[in-house]
């Protein structure tokens, strides 16, 4: 990889949080390519550094399965090379950084082409119906770009972007594929894995040629509310983790036991 100028960050040269963002980052990574979300190795998951103006990228030309915590560049809002070494892809900072300084609650922004979000992309109404539990819990959190400009080359279309997304944390991008964040990279990365699947049972649905059943108002807001304000499970308070945790946490228990590097 010498090709790649790469300088691996120090695990002694950063604080404890942004070590374990760098773990987290690294470990999303692999998910993605696991689960098909990947395009070799384009696209971009990136991970805002705890109490810093920068984020967490991989240097281009890295597979995502090569992702490991100590690659990660460190970038500043402002486009500077803060830490490590390789080329930062100039789409990722132009998408990514005006999107994580909107709003804190952007910290994680993962840009795919995963295949189904893609395909719902491409259609002419690209609104994701909502026809099952999936889709309702995602449904109030969709905006919709219904106005390709090409390759993002100038960080005046991140900011577009993050005018059209706002405080929602899934953008549909029309001919091309979706954004979608989280407040850390569980969440994320957990709200990607529902996204696909509901954009992968639903072109299932349609390709039956049969009429869709969408839920009613009513029924989409009752569904929102049990998952999102009701105990998923009957842990005591002080150990009561949400599902993306549990989700994410299960997932880096599979790479551990597959003795997968990502931690390095």
């Amino acid at each position: 990889m010498s090709e790649l100028a790469l300088e691996p960050v120090s695990r002694n040269s950063v604080s404890d949080a942004e070590w374990q963002a760098r773990i987290d980052l690294a470990a999303a990574h692999h998910f993605s390519h696991r689960n098909g979300f990947s395009q070799g190795i384009y696209n971009h998951l990136t991970l805002t550094v705890p109490d810093e103006q920068a984020f967490l990228l991989l240097p281009f030309g890295l597979h995502w399965t090569e992702a490991t915590a100590s690659v990660f560049l460190k970038i500043g809002y402002d486009g500077q090379l803060l830490a490590g070494g390789g080329q930062i892809q100039r789409s990722a900072y132009c998408i990514h950084a005006p999107i994580h300084a909107f709003a804190p609650k952007h910290a994680a922004v993962f840009h795919t082409h995963m295949p189904y979000a893609s395909a719902i992309a491409r259609l002419a109404d690209q609104r994701l119906l909502i026809t099952g539990q999936a889709e309702a819990l995602l449904s109030d959190d969709i905006a919709y770009d219904n106005d390709y400009q090409a390759l993002a080359r100038d960080p005046a279309e991140g900011e577009r972007l993050a005018e059209l997304l706002q405080l929602k944390s899934i953008l549909f991008m029309a001919n091309h594929g979706v954004v979608v964040t989280g407040e850390d990279a569980a969440e994320a990365w957990d709200r990607l894995y529902a996204l696909e699947y509901a954009c992968q049972v639903q072109l299932y649905a349609r390709w039956t040629g049969e009429p869709l059943r969408e839920l009613t108002p009513e029924l989409r807001e009752k569904v929102r509310h049990q998952i999102t304000r009701t105990p998923l499970h009957d842990a005591a308070t002080s150990r009561y983790l949400p599902g993306h945790t549990l989700h994410f946490n299960a997932l880096k228990r599979l790479l551990d036991r597959d003795s997968v590097t990502y931690r390095d």
